[in-house]
């Protein structure tokens, strides 16, 4: 194990959150920890923005003068084996990136063109590469980790402060987001071990209504497999953070995942922000949002609307009203005033045009990549619609924690219960059959929540405010008297600042609403794409998402139901009785998310190393594997630049094909099909084509297409001799042998040498 190495980024990584301190405790002056928690993922932005501007100068100095701005501002398997992953994808495009020397980088499957994928994820990799002098080998699994530790990091101090804004221990909202997202699984690994604990008649009869089919762990412990818990809703992916760091993909989706939640945090600092702060509110909602929404839209393409529908619902829901981040004389303009119904359409029209203006900013911030990099893609409706079991087992634990949540904080403001509990249970029944409970389920969420975050008045404030509740010097007089929109709002008082108790929702409510949304979102729409057949990447990549926002709103709801459920529910029962009850769902939560986390870490440590001991080389396994080629892709590796190359298009994807593209980021003429969902069908076959004319065809044409792609090395390895038979190229001036190992010979192709004809 390469412990020095460990050392080395772990040292970066605490650089990086020091020198983030100063610039966190600027944007979070109202969390109790003044934004320490969000430290790393505020340098990981810095760094990133800066990166992508300067990058397209030069990628070398890039790194540093990201880190230079913010100073003065203030794994178990390491192999990226190319089955049941993207990681051959993903190391190529780190690959590519450090040997780029501007952006953006050429596509390593596609030579001669810029990558057409949101990149970004690996462009922040490589400059951490680049601070650390690491080779990509060993950085690919560091970064890997240190991604998912400034995830943990990040939910952990927002959960805590939003824990803590409810009037409950920091500490223990913070843990509890923390393990939703670094430890929990979904419902389906403990569905199937109860599955495999009940008699045989029942497990077939209940496996049957929840769509789960008697497979792996629901035959025995002995059975389990770690990947079958990522796809229980027919036809999806169903991910989630523990899984994809096990896999040990450095993929785009999990790379985000501490961006988005640092969005969060900027959001939940504008929610409570003053109204009379209108200047600190603009700066953040139309200057900090939009810069890292654009940075996520090169890191995370899908994750750029989920900024824009964040900033709808935190402005939209902010005591602040909407109307008052633009002039006065403009705010008057608007109709509304005086009136509760127009007041609140007026509220949800401004807040569409502030996260309207937001798309557009940060479009603005990241435009070289939609003019050169982004694939299009077209939007379908009315995708298969996900069983209600199925979504129950992906979300039944939060969702068992929200609707908890959601009744406590409905029931004391419900004249009459039981003829609302009436109601929704005959919606629910008439949604049952028309087959939509789960899409009837969602919504009705969707509608208490957003009503609770409209109608909710918080009230007196604690007495004693946050640590950091008023250091900015706002004060609590900036607050709004009234709302002008005629919105309910929150009338006199500190506009937001201090705890605010059990019974009032916040900011985690917000954050529900908005996972509810993408919920329900993938069940009607969805992005057609090559990537996999209907809805099954846009619910993989959404879902994603989810599991983020959610963990963040289920640490602070969960924590408040165990510390501080309040008298409003007693309801016969005592308060004692209460606190036990919510602390046993507490802890059935934790432990039953916790089995999937125990079995699959077992699994994992239970295996003997292919390297014989643990190392973080993810090249390591290519030459225990694939010895036949290990040799002429090292050789290739040490080569300079980015020369193009052509070699077997890797039209069977997830084998071994395009491994000396992949693994060096050297291009090659055709790689993975991948490119067809970037490019199009008829471009990569058309090239598809020319390869197999440029290893089979006469001499002419083959000198016309090396020409025409500026070919510098022809790579003839064990699958280019099953596709094309024995290839040679001996004849042809300007084509030498470059170098000759048992299995591969490489053609060094003089481009200056080639004859016209």
């Amino acid at each position: 194990m390469e412990y020095g190495l460990v050392l080395r980024w772990l040292a970066l990584y605490l650089v990086m959150l020091g020198a983030g301190l100063p610039l966190a405790a600027l944007a979070f002056p109202r969390l109790a920890d003044r934004g320490a928690g969000l430290s790393i993922a505020l340098a990981l932005a810095v760094l990133g923005v800066v990166g992508y501007w300067v990058g397209h100068v030069s990628l070398a100095a890039a790194p540093w003068v990201g880190v230079a701005l913010l100073v003065a501002g203030g794994a178990f398997d390491p192999a990226v084996t190319p089955l049941g992953g993207e990681k051959f994808l993903d190391f190529g495009l780190l690959k590519s990136l450090l040997r780029a020397g501007s952006l953006p980088p050429e596509d390593m499957w596609f030579a001669g063109e810029p990558v057409q994928y949101y990149y970004g994820g690996h462009m922040i990799a490589s400059l951490l590469t680049r601070l650390a002098g690491t080779e990509a080998r060993f950085a690919y699994n560091l970064a890997l980790a240190g991604f998912y530790a400034a995830l943990v990091t990040a939910i952990y101090g927002l959960a805590g402060a939003l824990g803590d804004r409810l009037g409950t221990p920091r500490r223990s909202a913070g843990a509890l987001g923390a393990f939703f997202v670094g430890i929990a699984s979904n419902l389906s690994t403990p569905g199937r071990l109860l599955l495999w604990l009940a008699p045989d008649g029942v497990a077939t009869a209940v496996a049957g209504v929840a769509g789960i089919e008697l497979e792996r762990l629901a035959r025995g412990p002995e059975h389990f497999h770690y990947w079958t818990a990522s796809r229980v809703i027919e036809g999806t992916i169903n991910e989630f953070p523990l899984f994809a760091w096990l896999n040990g993909d450095l993929h785009a989706h999990m790379m985000s995942t501490p961006l988005l939640v640092f969005t969060a945090g900027l959001l939940f600092s504008y929610s409570l922000t003053p109204a009379g702060r209108r200047w600190r509110r603009r700066a953040l909602v139309f200057g900090a949002v939009p810069a890292v929404g654009g940075l996520l839209a090169v890191v995370n393409t899908w994750t750029f609307p989920t900024v824009a529908g964040l900033t709808f619902l935190a402005v939209g829901s902010a005591p602040a009203p909407p109307a008052t981040l633009f002039p006065r004389s403009v705010a008057d303009r608007l109709p509304g005033e005086g009136s509760r119904p127009l007041g609140e359409l007026r509220r949800i029209v401004v807040a569409g045009a502030v996260a309207a203006a937001v798309v557009a900013a940060g479009v603005v911030w990241s435009v070289p990549f939609w003019l050169g990099t982004a694939s299009g893609r077209s939007v379908s409706l009315f995708p298969s619609r996900s069983s209600l079991g199925g979504l129950l087992l992906v979300h039944g634990a939060f969702l068992l924690v929200f609707v908890v949540y959601l009744t406590r904080l409905s029931l004391p403001r419900i004249d009459d219960p039981e003829r609302v509990g009436i109601v929704l249970c005959l919606l629910v029944a008439i949604a049952a059959l028309v087959g939509a409970t789960g899409v009837a389920l969602l919504g009705a969420l969707i509608v208490v929540g957003w009503a609770l975050l409209r109608t909710a008045r918080p009230g007196a404030v604690a007495a004693v405010p946050t640590a950091a509740s008023d250091r900015d010097g706002s004060g609590t007089g900036a607050a709004a008297s009234a709302e002008p929109d005629g919105g309910t709002g929150t009338g006199t008082g500190t506009g937001g600042v201090g705890r605010v108790g059990p019974d009032v929702p916040g900011f985690e409510t917000v954050l529900f609403v908005a996972g509810a949304g993408l919920v329900l979102l993938v069940e009607f729409a969805y992005v057609k794409e090559n990537a996999g057949p209907e809805r099954m990447n846009t619910v993989f990549k959404t879902y994603s998402q989810v599991w983020v926002l959610w963990s963040l709103a289920a640490g602070a709801a969960l924590s408040t139901l165990v510390w501080r459920h309040g008298p409003d529910l007693e309801l016969g029962l005592s308060g004692g009785r209460w606190r036990t009850g919510f602390r046993v769902l507490a802890a059935m939560l934790v432990v039953s998310t916790s089995i999937y986390a125990g079995l699959a870490t077992a699994d994992q440590f239970g295996r003997e190393p292919r390297t014989g001991e643990p190392s973080l080389d993810a090249l390591a396994f290519v030459a225990l594997d694939h010895p036949d080629e290990a040799p002429a892709i090292e050789w290739l590796d040490r080569r300079e630049g980015q020369p193009n190359m052509v070699s077997a298009p890797g039209t069977n994807i997830y084998q071994w094909t395009n491994a000396p593209a992949s693994l060096t980021g050297i291009p090659t003429v055709a790689g993975w099909n991948h490119e067809v969902g970037y490019r199009g069908r008829d471009v990569y076959r058309d090239r598809v084509r020319d390869v197999e004319t440029i290893y089979q065809g006469a001499a002419w044409e083959q000198v016309r297409l090396l020409k025409k792609y500026d070919v510098e090395y022809i790579y003839v390895g064990p699958r280019e001799r099953t596709a094309y038979g024995n290839v040679r190229f001996g004849g042809i001036p300007g084509i030498t042998v470059a170098e000759e190992f048992d299995a591969v010979t490489i053609y060094r192709v003089d481009q200056s040498e080639l004859p016209d004809r």
